[in-house]
Parts: structure tokens; sequence; C-alpha cells
């Protein structure tokens, strides 16, 4: 193949590059020249290609496919993408919340398991775990409970202890940790997972009947998990084992695939359940609340530009269509402020406009300017006008996706129902979830995660806190530490 049959390299100005081996120089043994614009080109882009990480989730992977609605559910919502027949595409992102960029994927730590739907009506995201619940349930407690799953200040190494002196002095992480701490606290590979929403969401019919709804993508390729002596054998061999697992996997046209399954609501029920069922850190019972088809999330094509595609994909819960809506979790509604400002902050104020990001329908919006600014603007710019600009539609798009509220300004995370205790849920997982094997499993892995650096007081805690969720369980875990400490 002759040169003149291949691309031309150019600049990034579209510049043919006349020479991409060798610098500008007096003489073969001379100085380098200020004006070899190509040369400073590419070192002033070397140095600056790489962005700040996410807090947390920073380490992560993902593909593009499409989810297709199977079932009708349309009497529960009037959301375009998920009327029957309908087809979305997508772009999923699968993560560790703790780990840092460079981490290994086979950390014992939940996963993330984040989607944007390009929809006809904007862009429906849902940020999620492999977990239906989480560890906290008010948002002051995120930032705190992050800082003690990270490094600290002084070594800069991650400690046990401080992890374990967050969840023993909060007890609403006890059904989490109990999830974490079981198989599915390092799972096999993404394909081999289920994604929850975890929080509570809205749902609103074309009459304007409102439902809370729960999201599970249940894996179409059955739960796999790690021993926790096989992903730390990974975690040395291949940092990278989940992301490349996704990625070979689309490559061979194995192509992973979830059933998206509702928990449904009415909306009247949820003033009187037993447990408030916003709540982050509770399940709603699937005896009460069974799973309802919906339709099939499939992953069939790998990203062409990991750091464009895949690194500057930005998530955010405040992104819901008509249809939908946020509920009064108060982490759902945490986070409604806190990604996008994240993403404000990592990509610049117009991250929309990355492609990644970017709608696939019409945007009619009177923002303008910032940094990196990828669309014109055209006036007018304000709202109201008489130029002809786009005007909100209240009787097309009624804002139905709301509830109502009253009380008094108070710092409390909820109202205390009948069964609002944070260990019977945990409970209910361990003994009656967990076979016997599971729980052997469970304790090992409780007292390996001790035993690698958990000190008084937090240890006589450590104990206090499982026997809280099951006696037998808690003294199991009591003997194994006080024989690997022997």
């Amino acid at each position: 193949m002759s040169a003149s049959d291949l691309d031309t390299h150019t600049t990034d100005s579209g510049i043919p590059v006349s020479d991409d081996q060798f610098s500008l120089s007096v003489g073969a043994d001379g100085p380098l020249l200020l004006h070899d614009h190509y040369l400073i080109e590419q070192m002033a882009a070397f140095n600056r290609e790489m962005i700040p990480d996410r807090q947390p989730h920073a380490k992560g992977g993902g593909a593009f496919g499409y989810f297709e609605v199977t079932k009708d559910l349309s009497r529960y919502t009037s959301a375009k993408f998920l009327q029957p027949g309908a087809r979305t595409d997508v772009v999923a992102r699968f993560s560790t919340v703790a780990g840092e960029a460079g981490s290994p994927d086979t950390w014992r730590d939940p996963r993330g398991f984040a989607l944007k739907f390009y929809t006809e009506e904007g862009n429906f995201d849902m940020v999620g775990n492999n977990t239906p619940v989480f560890f906290v349930r008010d948002p002051m407690k995120f930032q705190h409970f992050i800082h003690s799953q990270k490094r600290r200040v002084d070594s800069g190494l991650r400690d046990n202890d401080m992890q374990w002196d967050f969840w023993t002095l909060n007890p609403e992480t006890a059904h989490q940790v109990a999830w974490l701490m079981g198989d599915r606290g390092i799972p096999a590979n993404w394909r081999h997972m289920d994604g929850f929403s975890s929080h509570t969401y809205m749902w609103v019919n074309a009459a304007g009947e409102r439902f809370w709804v729960k999201y599970h993508f249940k894996t179409d390729q059955g739960i796999k998990f790690l021993t926790q002596d096989e992903a730390g054998k990974l975690a040395g061999e291949d940092a990278d084992y989940h992301r490349r697992d996704l990625h070979m996997a689309i490559k061979r046209g194995e192509h992973p695939s979830w059933t998206l399954k509702m928990q449904i609501m009415p909306y009247d029920e949820a003033k009187d359940y037993r447990i408030n069922p916003f709540d982050l850190t509770k399940v709603w019972p699937q005896g009460e609340y069974p799973l309802q088809e919906v339709g099939r999330l499939v992953l069939d094509r790998n990203p062409t530009d990991f750091h464009s595609q895949i690194e500057q994909v930005a998530f955010e819960p405040n992104n819901f269509v008509p249809g939908t809506g946020l509920s009064p979790d108060k982490m759902l509604l945490g986070r409604s402020f806190a990604y996008a400002d994240a993403h404000r902050a990592r990509l610049g104020v117009n991250y929309k406009q990355i492609p990644v990001n970017a709608p696939k329908c019409p945007v009619h919006a009177y923002t303008k300017g910032g940094a990196m600014r990828m669309t014109n603007a055209s006036d007018p710019v304000y709202v109201p006008n008489t130029k002809g600009g786009p005007v909100a539609d209240p009787k097309r798009y009624p804002e139905n996706a709301v509830w109502s509220t009253d009380g008094s300004f108070m710092r409390s995370a909820y109202t205390l129902r009948p069964d609002d205790d944070d260990f019977s849920q945990a409970r209910v997982l361990v003994t009656r979830v967990m076979d016997d094997a599971a729980r052997d499993r469970l304790v090992n892995n409780v007292v390996g995660h001790v035993l690698g650096g958990v000190e008084e007081p937090v240890l006589s805690r450590v104990f206090e806190y499982w026997s809280n969720i099951d006696p037998t369980l808690g003294q199991r875990i009591r003997e194994g530490v006080q024989a690997g400490k022997a």
C-alpha cells in the first residue's frame, strides 16, 4: 500500500503534516524552534488530555445498545419510550463506587449501573447499582460515606478501620453491607449481574394517574460471582478484568442483555405502607409488589473512543421525560442536584453538548455562551419574548409528576413507620435468602475484611453490628476474628 492510499496525517485544524517523526530544529544538532506549531500542539494536547476523575464511580466501562419494550404497561406511564414496541438507543456505564480510575475491577464494592435513553422527548437517565439498596438514606451523609471508603489523609492508604467506623456508627448501612459482604459484592463480570434503580421513581399515565415504581434490570446471562480469593488473584493479574470482559464479549458478538421488570405501587398506598417506600436502605417485598416485565436492554456496540464516549458520558437523575418523575426519596432529590453539578465541575457548563450526552431530539433552549459551547445560540435569548422564540406548553406537557407535602422545617430522615428498623431486612437477606454455603462465604468475607486493620473501639462495634443483624452470625464473626488474631 502506497502513502497516497492512506489518509493524510493532519493537525487538529485539518492542516496536512509534512513530518510526524522529527521536531523542527536549527540544523540536525541545534535547538528546537518555538514556531514548530505541530510539536507545540502535540505536547500541549498531551498535557491536557486527562480530565478530572469522577469522585465516586471513577473506574468503569460501558457500551451502546438499545432498549425495546416487549410488554404493555401503558396503563401506568405515558412516557413514549415505554410504550409497546418502542425501541430506544441507549448508552450504559458500569463502575465501582470507591476505587480510583486505576483501581482493580475486582475489589469488593457495589457496581454502578447507569443508563442514558436517547428518547424522542429528551434524554432519560437512570443512575443505579447492582444492589437494590444503598448505605445511607439522607444526602447529608453521602459525602462522609464516600470519604470513609476512599483514602486516609495522612498515609494516602485505604483503611478498613475507617470503613467499619462509619458503617457501625450508621446502622442504616446494615442492609447494603450485608449485600456487599455476600456473594454479590464481587460480580464475576458486568454481564452476569443485575441492575437496580434502587431509588423509587414516579410514573404518570395519560389520564394523569400517578404510581411509585422501582426498576429492576435482571441479567439474561444469569448471576455469577467471584470468591474473595478469585477476585484477589484477578486484581493482580488483570486490573481491567471487567472492562475487558464486556468489550471482548460484544466484539465476539455475544451481546449481553437484561430484562427490565418493574415494581409498581399505587400512589395512595405509599401513605400508610408499613415501611417508608422512599427509604433507599429498604426494598419492597416482591410478594406484595411483584415484578412486571416491560422490555429488554441489549448492548451490542463498543465505544470507538473510550474517552469521549465513556469517560465523558454524564448521567443525572434530573433527566426525566414526560410520564416519569422523581419521588420524595431524599437521596434521589439530593442526587438530582449533585450529579449535574459534578458534571459542570468536571466537564464544563456545556457538557450536555458533548456528543455522547447530546439528545437525539430537537433542542430549543435559551442557554448561550460558556466554555466549550458546541452549538450555535440564536436570538432571542430571553423569555418571554415576541420574537418567535420557543414557549412552554403546559397543555401538552403538564407538570404532573408531583406530590404534596407539608410540615415544619426539621432535620430528620423520615418519620418512622411500624417496620422501619435498620436491621430486619438485612436479617431476612442473610437468614432466609442466603443458603448455608452463602452464609459461610459471608462470614469468611467479613472476618477477612475485619482482620485487615480494624481495631478497638471499632472492632467491638463490628461484633455488635452483626449481632444486631443476626446473633448467630455475629457470634461466628466474633469467633473467626478472635481465631485470626490468636
